[in-house]
């Protein structure tokens, strides 16, 4: 029989590639499994002009450091998949790629895992599910409802202006991907309606920084989850972020884009909307101004020199909305060809078929990476600990903190269970952007 791998790693884009090199540095036996290739969200599921939102000075991988002559600027999608690649490479980390996970099962054996995969499978006596918990995107029911001959696309599959029908665009949402998609149809010339929400807002820079650097000096990101869940159980979901510079609510208008409230449904063939867009607007506004507040703060109480405050064009333009608000329009009178949904991402866990790891929505039912199930973790869900869980510079952190959770298994095992069978000997690992691997 085959001998199981001390782990398993589900996804080589950047949390499972460092949660593979923590795993390599302690000497743990290890695959990871990849449904396409390094990066495969980042390369398929983002639009042309796409930007990180951290600097490259943040986006770092563990084991290294920012080398460069542009810390503050931003990798392109494109850029940062070949970040991957390079990183996959040097380190000898073991990715089978085009191998999707199509089954995790409990094995028979106590503390055994079984991944199916189209090309074999493999057990493993821990399993990292790093394949992301944002890349399945979420649409409202009443999407439903749209008159047939709209075209409706989401985030994810949005790539430029030059790739939709022609006439005018509703984008719906108006956090990043909304902000963003909305600004780079309005530079293109096509007219475009967002349907905006109670969505925050930071700056790009704030005296004379990135709003990363400040965020991450001044402990903003090391807030616990518990601190920042409403009292209904939700998480404001990340505010509005220019890539490359401030957008706001405010600077679209400008910009010639038409700022309508929460979509709110359709009625007689009229989209719907509520009368909220004023205060969406102030919503973000207030958001931004407790953010530069924090910040403020926090260099008067380190005794900082730092540059004085100065206005940002993007938060200080009056915003130009419709008067009276406009409450419904006719798809066919204003020209809307498209209808693109901004409205939130998930994971896709439909393999995982171990009780206790998914909630009733099929998200991950976890506490800081830990699921019920032992031995099966999450590696970079969105808000899982603090703020800075699901970002790259979090991961480092992240992944040793999961990978002494499975050496510290590894060893309850070793110690309370007669082993029929010595551990097993290291396999010959994948080489990186091989098609398949064998996986028994």
């Amino acid at each position: 029989m085959d001998r199981p791998f001390d782990t398993a790693v589900i996804g080589a884009g950047w949390a499972g590639l460092g949660v593979s090199y923590m795993l390599t540095k302690a000497g743990l036996t290890h695959r990871v499994l990849e449904r396409g290739r390094i990066g495969e969200t980042w390369l398929t599921q983002r639009w042309d002009s796409f930007h990180l939102n951290t600097v490259k000075f943040h986006t770092v991988m563990p084991g290294d450091h920012y080398e460069g002559s542009d810390p503050e600027g931003f990798y392109t999608h494109d850029e940062f998949v070949a970040l991957l690649e390079d990183y996959a490479r040097r380190y000898g980390l073991p990715v089978a790629t085009n191998t999707p996970v199509t089954a995790l099962t409990r094995e028979g054996q106590a503390g055994v895992y079984r991944l199916i995969t189209p090309v074999g499978e493999l057990t493993a006596r821990a399993v990292v599910i790093a394949s992301g918990s944002l890349n399945c995107a979420r649409r409202p029911e009443v999407a439903r409802a749209l008159p047939p001959g709209l075209l409706q696309i989401d985030s994810s599959v949005y790539r430029n202006p030059q790739a939709l029908p022609m006439g005018a665009v509703l984008v719906v949402g108006s956090a990043q991907s909304g902000g963003q998609i909305a600004e780079d149809l309005a530079m293109a010339g096509r007219v475009v309606f967002l349907s905006t929400g109670r969505t925050g807002r930071k700056p790009r820079r704030y005296r004379g920084r990135d709003i990363g650097f400040w965020e991450r000096e001044s402990g903003l990101f090391d807030i616990p989850r518990k601190d920042f869940v409403g009292p209904n159980g939700r998480i404001a979901g990340r505010p509005l972020l220019g890539a490359l510079h401030t957008i706001s609510l405010q600077s679209l208008s400008a910009q010639g884009v038409v700022l309508l409230g929460r979509f709110t449904g359709v009625a007689n063939g009229r989209l719907t909307f509520a009368d909220d867009v004023r205060d969406n607007v102030r919503f973000g506004d207030e958001v931004a101004a407790k953010t530069r507040r924090h910040i403020d703060d926090y260099i008067a109480r380190s005794c900082l020199d730092a540059p004085p405050a100065i206005d940002d064009p993007a938060e200080t333009i009056a915003p130009r909305l419709p008067n009276p608000p406009i409450l419904s329009l006719d798809p066919r009178e204003h020209h809307i060809t498209t209808v693109i949904w901004c409205t939130g991402l998930e994971g896709d866990y439909s393999f995982v078929q171990v009780p206790g790891v998914l909630n009733a929505h099929g998200q991950p039912l976890e506490n800081e990476g830990l699921t019920e199930a032992p031995g099966i973790y999450f590696a970079a869900v969105d808000f899982s600990s603090t703020r800075k869980s699901g970002t790259i510079f979090g991961i480092a952190e992240e992944a040793q903190r999961l990978v002494d959770y499975i050496i510290a298994r590894r060893g309850n095992i070793l110690s309370s269970v007669e082993m029929a069978t010595p551990l097993h000997e290291t396999m010959a690992m994948a080489a990186v952007g091989q098609s398949s691997c064998e996986l028994r």
